[in-house]
């Protein structure tokens, strides 16, 4: 028991070592997808240079291309770091994605119910509203786990899918903007909750500050009390057991921090970038998100890096369609090529070492 308590203590430290290899190996397999891409792009005709060379100009050639850049790496990061946390507790929440949407419809709620409220008090109510709701999402989740055993990948999924067709019943039921048009869509929230822009005449907004906040907010969590109990509940359930830790309490803690900081993603979608609650509102970031915590090795800097990179194929994806004529289906085999290599990169290491 107590080897392993050390044993987490020790991992709670940075192992340079450790981030070095890991760092190389993610960089690699990043390189390794980009030749790939390379490949296709010549077997499509497209010079491999110009088209990349588009896509970083497009992703970083400018203030406002850089500012994009930083608008779609936001939910991202902030995705990573959420399921992050349980992930180190080996809690495999994949349900980012509904509970991104569930923050959102009740922080978008609340700024359309309460319009009377004072500005000062109503725009902290929608924040603390988009963590409530994907707080409860998570814990139904994390409740199940913690004490009826349930596979939390088949729960989180399942719930994903219950927020989805919840939020298309709500924005084209009761939630509907009746001067919309019939549209899938909410009402507009009001002019004074739209978040302040970091950067005039770029959607770059202060959601993308709350997202580094909680990159610092994590590494400092996983230095404290708690953070040191969540990787022993990672560990072992039996050590964690012997040494005091109620587990299913830990279980549901972790869970429900989870979401609510994918709630807190929601919460910036609507009062960053749309002003509304749309249908499309977490389409794909969810199960992306994941991918970012994976590549970013389930470190807050590590993600902050991952977040960038693919919120750069996203932003310059774009561009690279435009002035190279590269078909955006593209982009999305680069993506796929990086997220295979990066799953199984671990093999292909471990392999070679030996």
């Amino acid at each position: 028991m107590t080897a392993t308590v050390q044993e987490v203590s020790t991992r709670s430290r940075i192992n340079w070592k450790a981030v070095w290899r890991n760092f190389y190996q993610a960089a690699l397999s990043v390189i390794v997808a980009l030749l790939i891409g390379a490949l296709l792009l010549l077997l499509n005709g497209r010079n491999p240079l110009e088209a990349y060379a588009s896509l970083l100009v497009g992703a970083f050639g400018s203030v406002d291309r850089f500012a994009e850049t930083l608008v779609k790496a936001t939910p991202l990061l902030m995705i990573a770091i959420s399921v992050s946390i349980s992930f180190r507790c080996q809690i495999w929440n994949i349900g980012a994605e509904g509970q991104i949407i569930v923050g959102a419809i009740v922080s978008t709620w609340i700024a359309l119910t309460f319009k009377t409220l004072p500005l000062v008090l109503l725009l902290p109510l929608t924040f603390l509203g988009g963590v409530l709701g994907g707080t409860i999402w998570s814990l139904i989740a994390g409740l199940l786990k913690a004490y009826a055993h349930a596979n939390e990948v088949i729960t989180t999924s399942m719930l994903n899918y219950i927020a989805i067709y919840l939020l298309a019943y709500l924005v084209h039921g009761p939630m509907i903007d009746p001067q919309g048009f019939n549209f899938p869509q909410s009402p507009l929230i009001a002019d004074s909750l739209i978040l302040t822009r970091l950067i005039p005449g770029t959607r770059l907004n202060i959601s993308f500050l709350v997202a580094v906040i909680m990159v610092v907010l994590t590494i400092v969590f996983w230095r404290t009390t708690l953070g040191f109990r969540t990787e022993i509940v990672g560990h072992s359930h039996r050590v964690a057991k012997q040494i005091g830790l109620k587990v299913a309490l830990m279980i549901a803690l972790v869970t429900g921090m989870s979401g609510a900081l994918a709630g807190i993603a929601g919460w910036g979608e609507i009062f960053g970038l749309h002003y509304r609650l749309i249908e499309e509102i977490a389409r794909g970031i969810g199960s992306l998100g994941i991918v970012v915590a994976l590549l970013g090795e389930l470190h807050p800097v590590g993600m902050l890096v991952s977040a960038l990179f693919f919120a750069a194929l996203v932003t310059g994806g774009n561009a690279m369609e435009r002035n190279a004529g590269v078909p955006f289906a593209l982009v999305d085999v680069i993506q796929g090529c990086v997220i295979l290599l990066i799953l199984a990169r671990s093999y292909f290491f471990r392999k070679a070492s030996k």
